[in-house]
C-alpha cells in the first residue's frame, strides 16, 4: 500500500496495518450512521477497491472480538452459498473484510479504538425513504434472501453482540431504570410519552412470550433492517445487505418488523411535524412479497403469525430506546440539535399510532401474501 498525504496521519497510521492494496488518495467521512464513524478510502491505482474504514463504537459493542467473529462467520457463509448460484456475483452481493497484516479482522490502536475495513461496493445506492412499491419488494427480497441463504447455518456459532437487543422486556427494565434516576430532569416534559408506553408495554410482549414459550424458532436474523441497510444498483436493484455488527439469533419477526417501520414510513424517521407521518399500505405490500417469496416456504405457521406483531413491536421498541436516551441525557445515540432523541422517540410513536390503526389490513395482507407463495412453492416443486 502506497498512502498520499490528503488525510490525517492517524488514519494513515490505521490503514498502513491492514492488508490493502494500491495507493491510498483521499480518505473521506462516508455515511451517517447513528453508531461508528466511517470513512471511504479512495484507491488512486486503476483495478484496485476503494475502501471503507469504520472505527467501531465500542461503548455500544462490547465484545469486539465477537462482533467481528460473527462478520466474518456470516459473509464467509454467505459468499461460500453465492459462489453455487448461477448468476451471482459474491463480490458485489456479499460485504468483504480486509484483514490486518497480522491476520485479524480489527486492529486495536494505542488509544484503545477498535478499527476494520470492507471493499467499498461502487455504484450502489441507499435510500433513506421508499417511494415506490417495486422499490419496497426490492428491499424484501434483500433481506429475505439474507435470511434464506443463513437458514442452515447453525445459531450457536453467533455470539450475542448486543445482548437482549430486541427483548422488549429488558428494553423496558433498562427504561424504568433511566426514569427512576432522572439523571438530568427530563421526566417531567416527558409525561405524554411516558403515558403512551405504559399504555402499550404488556401487549407489546407477545413475542417475547412466544419465545419463551418455545413456539417460535431462534433463526439467524439481521436485527437492524433499516432500508438504507441495502445497497441498490443503478437499475434499483437489490444487490448487498450491509451493517452486520447485529447479525446473531433472533426471531423472523425483529427482522421484518424493522424493515417496515423503516420501508412504509412516508417520513424521515425523526420527522419533527407528525402530521407528516403516514402509511403506505403499497410499500407494506410491496415488501412483504419480496420478504415471503424468499423466507415464506419454511417459516412456521407462528412465525408468519407473530410477523404483524413485530410491526407495532419494532417501531415501539426504537421509540422506547430514543426516550431512554433521552432521559438519560443523550449518551448513546448521536444526535444533531438539543431534543434530538425526543424528535425520533415522538416520531416512532407516531407510527406505531399509524400502525395500529391499519393493523387488521396489514396482518390480512400477510396471510394473503404468505398463503400465496405456499402455493407457488408447491407448484414449483412438483
Amino acid at each position: 500500500m502506497v498512502v498520499v498525504e490528503k488525510a490525517s496521519n492517524k488514519l494513515f497510521e490505521i490503514l498502513s496495518k491492514f492488508a490493502i492494496q494500491g495507493t491510498v488518495g483521499d480518505v473521506e467521512p462516508f455515511g451517517s450512521g447513528h453508531i461508528h464513524d466511517t470513512y471511504h478510502v479512495k484507491n488512486l491505482k486503476e483495478g484496485e477497491p476503494d475502501y471503507l474504514l469504520q472505527c467501531i463504537n465500542h461503548n455500544v459493542f462490547k465484545n469486539i472480538p465477537a462482533l467481528m467473529e460473527n462478520i466474518q462467520v456470516v459473509t464467509s457463509h454467505l459468499r461460500k452459498k453465492l459462489e453455487h448460484l448461477s448468476g451471482a456475483d459474491p463480490e458485489q452481493e456479499v460485504l468483504t473484510l480486509v484483514s490486518t497484516k497480522e491476520r485479524e479482522w480489527y486492529y486495536k490502536d494505542n488509544d484503545g479504538s477498535f478499527w476494520r475495513v470492507y471493499h467499498f461496493i461502487p455504484d450502489t445506492f441507499t435510500y433513506d425513504v421508499v417511494k415506490t412499491a417495486e422499490l419496497a419488494y426490492e428491499g424484501g427480497k434483500a433481506f429475505g434472501r439474507f435470511q434464506a441463504l443463513l437458514a442452515d447455518l447453525p445459531v450457536h456459532l453467533l455470539h450475542d453482540t448486543i445482548p437482549d437487543f430486541h427483548n422488549v422486556v429488558n428494553r423496558l427494565r433498562l427504561y424504568h431504570e433511566v426514569l427512576q434516576k432522572d439523571p438530568v430532569n427530563r421526566v417531567a416534559e416527558v409525561k405524554t410519552e411516558i403515558a403512551f408506553v405504559e399504555e402499550r408495554a404488556e401487549a407489546m410482549s407477545a413475542i417475547y412470550k412466544l419465545g419463551k414459550a418455545g413456539k417460535l424458532p431462534l433463526r439467524i436474523t439481521h436485527n437492524d433492517t433499516k432500508f438504507n441497510n441495502v445497497l441498490l444498483d443503478k437499475n434499483d436493484k437489490a444487490q448487498c445487505v450491509v451493517d452486520l455488527d447485529t447479525v446473531m439469533p433472533g426471531f423472523v419477526a425483529y427482522d421484518f418488523g424493522d424493515a417496515i417501520r423503516t420501508t412504509i414510513n412516508t417520513a424521515p424517521e425523526d420527522e419533527p411535524d407528525l402530521e407528516e407521518i403516514q402509511i403506505s399500505v403499497d410499500l407494506f405490500r410491496g415488501f412483504t412479497e419480496g420478504f415471503l417469496e424468499e423466507t415464506g416456504h419454511s417459516l412456521t405457521r407462528t412465525e408468519i403469525e407473530s410477523l404483524s406483531h413485530g410491526v407495532l413491536l419494532l417501531p415501539f421498541i426504537m421509540g422506547l430506546r430514543f426516550l431512554t436516551d433521552y432521559i438519560d441525557g443523550d449518551n448513546y445515540y448521536k444526535i444533531h440539535h438539543k431534543g434530538h432523541n425526543l424528535q425520533r422517540a415522538r416520531a416512532q410513536f407516531q407510527l406505531v399510532r399509524k400502525l395500529e390503526e391499519q393493523y387488521d389490513l396489514l396482518r390480512d395482507i400477510i396471510g394473503e401474501v404468505a398463503k400465496n407463495c405456499k402455493e407457488v412453492a408447491t407448484v414449483t416443486s412438483k
